[in-house]
């Protein structure tokens, strides 16, 4: 059964694999160039969500 399951698991990984490098018909890009390019983008608005945070949290405990 153990190698059934891995099996099973390993084709479903290839699968994946496959989906996310398979260049779109329309872009010529895969779902892995969309990523990398949005990555910057997601970390600075994170930064920046972070510092929001921060900022309100020690505002308000100074405040107390």
């Amino acid at each position: 059964m153990g190698l059934f399951r891995t099996a099973l698991i390993g084709a479903g990984l290839y699968a994946a694999y496959k989906y996310i490098t398979k260049p779109d018909e329309i872009t010529g890009k895969t779902i892995v160039d969309d990523l990398k390019e949005k990555a910057p983008e997601w970390i600075d608005k994170a930064k920046a969500y972070k510092e929001d945070l921060e900022a309100k949290y020690l505002n308000d405990d100074l405040a107390k």
